[in-house]
């Protein structure tokens, strides 16, 4: 089928109380073993990119590949960027294809977040696809940014509220205690803020840095109002792991395909995971 919006995906994840899982693609191979995972399980599945990885390819070259995928999948595929660094990017996603994109202003101060993310939110509209945006911060670092420290990560439900007002964003990342990259120790997600939060906005909340979160904590931030959850460096882990052991095992071979197999069947084996946990497993 076709690429779709996540609109609908999201719309129906928060009605029927399970989430979607967005999951970063780095190359050909991500996207295979990414939609093998969501084939596998029946899930609608978001396949996304951040700045730093289209840096190394380019927009149009990852809108191919997941357009692609989707036209071979029996399920519900959704392009989105991840982190949108500033206007023209976002104007450049949706241009070439992407069918869902995310502004992320969190690194500034709130009127300025604000200024930021509403410009692509009514570009968004206009053409009919979902604009993602952050309130809060969410710790670690995202590609090759700076790490957030210094100050209050969680997101205020009251600021929440103005900010989907003001910008007309149809999705919220919000910080909660998360964190990109590699915890150091047992993370922990404050799911009284999810909750307050969910209580007080009619449109699906995501929670970002979710790689290496138990998975209770995340099965009950759904419950508590999370409808999209992302991940990327577990499957980064995964894919390098499978990679690495197959030449450990084989020091000479040269041909890339082979380490890349087992690379691919080490992301489909954490996905298909994920998306049993998530609830999206049958919801195709």
């Amino acid at each position: 089928m076709a690429l779709v919006t996540t609109k609908e995906m999201l719309l129906e994840a928060k009605k029927g109380h399970y989430g979607i899982g967005a999951f970063n693609v780095e190359n050909l191979e991500f996207v295979m073993a990414v939609l093998a995972a969501a084939e596998q399980t029946g899930s609608p599945v978001i396949m996304q990119t951040t700045p730093g990885t289209v840096k190394y390819a380019g927009l149009d070259y990852f809108h191919a590949l997941v357009k692609c995928a989707a036209e071979r999948a029996s399920v519900p595929v959704a392009l989105h960027l991840d982190h949108g660094d500033g206007y023209d990017r976002c104007l450049q996603a949706l241009h070439v294809g992407y069918t869902s994109v995310m502004i992320d202003g969190s690194h500034v101060p709130f009127e300025q977040n604000i200024e930021i993310t509403a410009p692509v939110a009514r570009a968004g509209r206009a053409i009919g696809v979902p604009v993602e945006a952050e309130l809060g911060k969410v710790g670690g670092k995202e590609d090759d940014g700076p790490a957030v420290a210094g100050e209050n990560p969680y997101t205020d439900p009251d600021e929440a509220v103005e900010f989907v007002e003001r910008t007309g964003c149809t999705s919220l990342a919000i910080g909660v205690g998360t964190a990109h990259g590699v915890y150091h120790g047992t993370p922990h997600i404050q799911q009284d803020i999810v909750q307050a939060i969910a209580a007080r906005l009619d449109i699906p909340l995501v929670l970002h840095g979710t790689s290496g979160v138990p998975d209770e904590q995340v099965a009950e931030a759904i419950k508590n109002g999370i409808s999209k959850i992302n991940y990327a460096t577990e499957l980064r882990q995964a894919y390098t792991r499978g990679f690495m052991g197959y030449m450990a095992e084989n020091p000479g071979n040269f041909d890339p395909k082979k380490p890349a197999i087992q690379g691919m069947a080490e992301i489909t084996k954490v996905v298909s995971e994920h998306m049993q946990n998530l609830g999206s497993a049958g919801r195709a």
